[in-house]
């Protein structure tokens, strides 16, 4: 079993109104049992959003519209360690068979986009980096299986979790967080990163199907994204403002909106090999103008959360898994940044690109740190445990 065994909603105490929104004693509208406390599964979907943070600065590196010496083979390292973590993670929540009990759970269903995220970050990461490590041939089919897998399982999860909600869980009016947001995030990230598969599937109708398939994907996705980010803004208006190990989760805002700036730049500079040349066009200035009224909403959600963060940390924020909620989002930021600046050549764009990955491989340090501190403390009185029970 992976040592990264905490539930997000275990990790810390929410304040009480938010809290109660938060986990209800009766999630659905239908009753269904909760797991007690002293059988729940320890390993949760939430920390598949380390392997998302991991991969993510991995594959920003590459993005960027400026070189650093050392930058690439920097960011491979960090690309396997994001390989290694997805594979102990999936291992571990695989032993665990606690599907149905988390679909169950009205906080921690949320999470289950976390994995195909994950699997479709380190798929990307993979084609552009991990082509030095495996070859071109093994990297390229690696990827195309995990953005197939990723690609289903997020599916999967922004049709089957809004089905619960609607049907079987139940919420406060002040329930709405960012969590909301993970299960309809996933097909952003499939269709930017089956972009950079599209010109290596079949000419023809399978390449042209996959092109219209990310351009679907990525509707949905943000179409859904914008509906639940009015619920998060009209949360935030109408009730307390969140604290504790919540407000981290307002960062996943910026997280999809980053992921539609990306995915609209990957998939105009696909366009070309695939649509006629009215539409390809067609894609880049949606891509340019779009991308950049995106990118500004972007900005206002960055301001947003930072706020509340900074709020929250003069009030004392406790560490919980919900930190990995940084770390994402704002490679996105960075993504989306990098696209717009090699669209317009803009020195804004570059300089903001820079400053934004420094920001973030400096979050990532931290957040990597605190994660690898709390899983040793989480450890340590139960190796504690089976070492006096092995001498009674």
């Amino acid at each position: 079993m992976t040592p990264w065994h905490q539930d997000m909603a275990d990790s810390a105490a929410p304040p009480p109104t938010y809290g109660r929104a938060m986990i209800p004693s009766s999630p659905a509208r239908s009753q269904s049992p909760t797991t007690p406390r002293a059988t729940r599964p320890l390993l949760s979907p939430s920390w598949f959003a380390a392997v998302m943070g991991t991969g993510i600065v991995a594959d920003a590196a590459v993005t960027l519209p400026r070189g650093f010496p050392g930058l690439r083979t920097a960011a491979t390292v960090v690309w396997a360690g994001a390989v290694l973590l997805l594979i102990l993670l999936a291992v571990g929540y695989l032993r665990q068979r606690a599907l149905r009990s988390h679909a169950a759970d009205p906080v921690t269903a949320q999470f289950f986009g976390a994995p195909p995220m994950a699997l479709l970050t380190v798929g990307a990461g993979t084609l552009l980096l991990g082509r030095r490590v495996i070859g071109f041939d093994a990297a390229l089919d690696v990827d195309w299986v995990l953005w197939s897998l990723g690609t289903a399982l997020g599916l999967a999860a922004a049709c089957t979790v809004p089905y619960l909600m609607v049907t079987r869980h139940r919420f406060a009016p002040d329930a709405a967080f960012g969590g909301w947001l993970m299960p309809v995030v996933p097909p952003m990230v499939s269709a930017a990163t089956g972009a950079l598969l599209v010109p290596y599937a079949p000419a023809g109708q399978l390449r042209l199907a996959l092109l219209l398939i990310c351009y679907a994907l990525l509707g949905l996705g943000l179409v859904a994204a914008l509906l639940v980010l009015a619920m998060i803004y009209g949360r935030l208006v109408h009730h307390d403002a969140p604290t504790g190990a919540i407000v981290p989760t307002v960062w996943i805002g910026l997280g999809a909106l980053g992921q539609a700036v990306t995915a609209l730049g990957a998939l105009a500079v696909a366009a070309p090999s695939t649509l006629p040349a009215l539409y390809a066009r067609g894609a880049e200035v949606l891509a340019l103008l779009g991308g950049i009224a995106v990118w500004g909403f972007a900005l206002l959600w960055l301001a947003l959360a930072t706020g509340l963060t900074a709020r929250a940390i003069r009030a004392g924020l406790p560490f919980a898994p919900t930190w990995w909620s940084f770390i994402f989002p704002v490679g996105a930021l960075v993504t989306a940044t990098s696209t717009l600046a090699a669209r317009t050549g803009s020195v804004m764009f570059v300089w903001a690109a820079v400053v934004f990955y420094v920001l973030l491989v400096l979050a990532w340090i931290v957040v990597a740190g605190r994660s690898l501190r709390h899983v040793a403390t989480l450890t340590a009185p139960s190796r504690r445990r089976e070492l006096s029970n092995s001498l009674s």
